[in-house]
């Protein structure tokens, strides 16, 4: 493969990455973001604190989860971009 192809590769693998480490966090903010509107609506609470607890809380608490995850797809995406170093600089 190619310099290019090589640095492509690399590129895609970096978007994947951080695809997966961030379609989790994003989805929980927006799934208790909704619930936190919609349990407002019912109550007619309009409470700025009660909007914004719950989603760092949340947020917070599945960073903790998948932080491991997360560190090991960055361990290994940081592995493969030094391996391919030579193949990079080659062209």
């Amino acid at each position: 493969m190619s310099g290019v192809g090589e640095f492509e590769g690399l590129l895609r693998d970096a978007l994947v990455v951080t695809a997966l480490l961030t379609i989790p966090i994003l989805s929980v903010a927006t799934f208790v973001g909704a619930a936190v509107a919609i349990l407002q609506a019912a109550t007619q609470v309009a409470e700025q604190t009660l909007t914004l607890l719950p989603k760092v809380l949340a947020v917070g608490l599945t960073a903790a989860l998948f932080g491991r995850f997360g560190m090991s797809l960055c361990e290994q995406l940081l592995r493969e971009a030094v391996e391919r170093i030579p193949q990079l600089v080659r062209g």
